[in-house]
């Protein structure tokens, strides 16, 4: 099955929602594993997102030397 490109947003906001339901306790149990399912499906998406975020951010912030400059973003902000 096909799936439309899932955003991070979304795929956070769902995996919420199924933490909910789970923790609420009202679902039957076949119900309650598919959810968890979903949800551990959602987790692992969301960390490889978040993965490849922090992977381009440390890209972006290597100096020419290779080595990885740490800067604050309110430095940034000043130099706007």
């Amino acid at each position: 099955m096909a799936r439309k490109k899932e955003k991070f947003e979304e795929a956070l906001q769902k995996l919420e929602t199924i933490v909910t339901q789970i923790e609420e306790g009202d679902l039957p149990l076949e119900e309650t594993l598919k959810a968890f399912e979903e949800g551990v499906r959602l987790a692992r998406f969301c960390a490889g997102k978040l993965d490849e975020a922090e992977r381009k951010v440390e890209k972006l912030m290597r100096d020419q030397a290779g080595k990885l400059q740490t800067t604050s973003f309110s430095e940034e902000e000043d130099d706007s």
